[in-house]
């Protein structure tokens, strides 16, 4: 956890691979801990072909059933399924442009918002951007994704930075601070 939160939260990602293993993790965290999506990361990994949206997308009913039997997993068929048509959504966007990263990065403007929270309890569960981003990628064709998890993905994919100021990783992760 710690090194998840010191190496990766928050840190703005534009490498679509990664953008997409980050949507799959936040799908799945729908509703669970964090710290039980973090722990099967690496099942997932294996699961999902190392999170190649090209390799997932090509998933069919069997290796769903298969999913649903593979106990390292989180066995919800719902997420499993959403996950297979959100690699669908994703590689349309990247052949039909602008490509989800970018596309994704529109909604705050191309740059990182950096927010000066002192507080756990004053970090909002979604925003109207985050709502906003919602209704684009369901209009796409993505499931699962929530205002709630498009506000976690956009805090995991650093498009945010909700590190409390008092949290060392604010200060970092504002000055690496990039967008596409």
């Amino acid at each position: 956890m710690a090194a998840y939160h010191d190496e990766e939260w928050g840190v703005p990602l534009v490498d679509p691979r990664r953008t997409f293993e980050f949507l799959v993790l936040e799908t799945f965290q729908a509703g669970l801990s964090w710290r039980v999506v973090l722990h099967k990361r690496e099942a997932f990994r294996r699961a999902f072909a190392g999170f190649e949206p090209e390799a997932v997308a090509a998933f069919g009913p069997d290796r769903i059933e298969a999913l649903m039997t593979d106990a390292s997993l989180i066995r919800n068929r719902a997420k499993l399924n959403a996950t297979v048509a959100n690699a669908r959504a994703f590689l349309t966007m990247e052949e039909s442009g602008p490509g989800f990263v970018t596309h994704a990065w529109s909604f705050v403007g191309g740059r990182p918002v950096v927010h000066r929270y002192e507080r756990i309890d004053q970090v909002p569960s979604t925003t109207p951007e985050a709502q906003a981003w919602s209704r684009d990628l369901k209009r796409r064709g993505f499931k699962f994704v929530g205002p709630t998890v498009a506000y976690a993905h956009m805090q995991a994919t650093g498009m945010v930075n909700d590190h409390l100021v008092g949290c060392p990783r604010h200060a970092a992760v504002a000055a690496e601070g990039r967008a596409p």
